[in-house]
């Protein structure tokens, strides 16, 4: 079942079950991948790397939404952003610790044959394809900066 699919299915038994703030998680995503299945040059489908690239977007707007809050103390606001998160965040593959991602990012290294920063394109090209959706791109960059430095 795809994830569009199985929002779907969440929606309906949150609707049921009357839970509002977790309906309203739902429907951002659900919003987010009509507008991409309607988008210019859209085929009505969304490939699976695709709908895990707009889960992460989501749950880091609503992170650095929950972090701007925060440091303003607006608790109120806080804690919704960071339920909607955790919400969505369940859509998203488990993700890798540190020394997962870095094992696997000196694997591409070597397939790729890098040797310094200049190939760090080429490196994340690479271990974002493979990486999708298991860590968030700031933690890969800095782990790849880290290792072709």
């Amino acid at each position: 079942m795809s994830i569009f699919n199985q929002i779907n299915e969440d929606i309906k038994k949150a609707m049921l079950a009357k839970e509002k703030e977790k309906l309203e998680a739902l429907r951002a995503v659900k919003a987010a991948f009509l507008l991409a299945k309607t988008a210019e040059g859209g085929n009505n489908e969304i490939p699976e790397d695709q709908e895990l690239k707009i889960i992460q977007k989501l749950v880091k707007q609503r992170q650095d939404a929950a972090e701007i809050y925060k440091a303003q103390n607006r608790q109120d606001l806080y804690e919704p952003e960071i339920f909607q998160a955790q919400i969505i965040s369940n859509y998203l593959p488990a993700q890798m610790s540190a020394k997962e991602v870095e094992a696997i990012v000196a694997e591409i290294i070597n397939e790729v044959g890098a040797s310094s920063l200049k190939d760090m394109g080429k490196v994340m090209a690479v271990a974002n394809k493979k990486l999708s959706g298991q860590t968030d791109n700031k933690t890969l960059s800095e782990i790849i900066k880290n290792k072709l430095s």
